[in-house]
This record gives structure tokens, sequence and C-alpha cells, in this order.
């Protein structure tokens, strides 16, 4: 199983845009994925077609020792989602488990691990902070993938996650890395967005940042608005989509290495 935590605790940077981004070119490649939805605010849950519903198990539930199978729900064919693509919707509790164990989701990969193993890949949304509900993801995760916007916003804060990421390797998950970084919301030109590309360069090393970059598109938006996955609109979007079937296969030869 490859199971990747997408986080960064800026909001805003477009990390769940990312996420689905990932789930359309894994889809649209024939490949079973597997969202797990760890915001509250239920984002990728929404987007994936599942709506909320206090007789659904969540992953509120999952962290409460549900197994993960009980959980799991299949994205909305109807809008143009693969039928290899689930979700672990967020659920109206979550927030709720900002406080406690931070190695409840680990548990539940080890006892679901038979279930887990038929995904080619477990993506982890998390929510845009470093509190328990991302630490839980991270304990439970083997990569770590950092989502940035080149903007001096988006820029505030890489150290803490870094620093997270290292905390949690040194206390509760020795397999952790940080295995890459992803650029959104790039300009096609701007001065200021290639300064806060070089800026981050110097601290997370140039071969961390994959490419090739996430353009700003319009395109992206109507997506995440209309529920559908990126390639299902074809040619509209597709610098995107040859974007994102690009950054899938780096995601694949990255975590098969280990």
């Amino acid at each position: 199983m490859s199971s990747v935590a997408v986080l960064n605790q800026k909001g805003g940077v477009g990390k769940t845009t990312v996420t689905l981004g990932l789930a359309s070119a894994a889809g649209a490649a024939g490949r079973r994925l597997l969202v797990i939805d760890m915001d509250p605010q239920g984002s990728a849950s929404w987007v994936l077609g599942v709506d909320s519903d206090p007789d659904d198990v969540t992953v509120a539930d999952v962290l409460s020792g549900a197994p993960i199978v009980e959980a799991i729900r299949p994205a909305d064919g109807e809008s143009g989602w693969s039928d290899g693509i689930d979700v672990i919707p967020a659920g109206d509790t979550l927030q709720g488990f900002e406080a406690g164990e931070t190695g409840r989701l680990a548990a539940a990969f080890r006892e679901g691990r038979d279930v887990l193993d038929s995904y080619d890949a477990v993506l982890i949304d998390c929510p845009p902070s470093l509190g328990n509900l991302t630490t839980n993801a991270l304990t439970a995760a083997r990569h770590a993938l950092l989502v940035v916007e080149p903007s001096a916003l988006g820029l505030r804060g890489i150290g803490g996650v870094a620093d997270a990421i290292d905390d949690v390797w040194d206390v509760s998950n020795p397999d952790l890395e940080l295995s890459g970084v992803v650029l959104n919301r790039v300009p096609a030109i701007s001065n200021e967005a290639e300064r806060r590309v070089a800026e981050l360069q110097r601290i997370v090393g140039r071969a961390t940042i994959w490419k090739p970059p996430v353009p700003a598109r319009v395109i992206l938006n109507q997506a995440v608005g209309e529920r559908r996955p990126v390639h299902s609109y074809a040619s509209r979007a597709s610098d995107a989509i040859d974007v994102f079937d690009k950054l899938w296969a780096k995601l694949r030869r990255t975590t098969r290495r280990t």
C-alpha cells in the first residue's frame, strides 16, 4: 500500500484541488485509489459526490475504532468519477478529534491492511493545520506530499511543516518521509512566483520539488464547483490534465521505491 498524506498548514493553497487532480488522473489511468478526507470541512468528500449524512460511517468513526472497510464509499460515477475511486468521508463530528490519541488512524491502517492493499494508492487529504488530525495522518502515512503556492503568504510556515514531519518521524513513524512538494496555482509569467520558487528550492532542495507545477486555471475551480474530475473536461482542460497525469506518474514512481 502506498499511503500519502497531502498537507500544508496554510489554508487556501489548493491542497484538496491537488488531491482531487491526482484522483482524477488515477481514475483515468484505470487505477484504484482511496481518498481519506481528514479535513473537517469535508471538501474532498463533497467533490467526490459524498454528501454529509449522520447515518454514514465516516473517518471520525474509524478514529473511534470502526473498521476501515465499513467507511469506504464509492465516488459519484454519474459526475464522471471512475469506479476505481473511493472515499472515506470526513463526517460532521471529525473536528472533535483535534484532541486525543495521534496513532488512531495508524491503528486502523494496520487492522485494515488487507483492504488498503487492494488500492494502488491511498491519499490522505489533511486539514490546513498541524494539529492532531494532521499528526494522525502523518503517523499512518509512508509519504508526505506538501502543496505550496509560490507566493509570500504561501511559503509562510513551510519550516513548521518540515518540523512536524521530523517530529512524527522521530516519535511515532520512522518510515515517514517528505517525498515531494507540488507547486500549485503557478502563473504563466510572474517574477514574484519565480523568486518564491527559488526561495522554496533553498528550503527543501531542488530535487524535492515535483515537476510539472500545477498552473493557475479557471477550469480547476470549475471542476471543484461542479464536483467533477478534471479529466472529464477533455480538451477544455488539456494542459491541466497533462500536468496531473505526470504528477500521478511521479507519485507512482516515488511510492514504488519504498
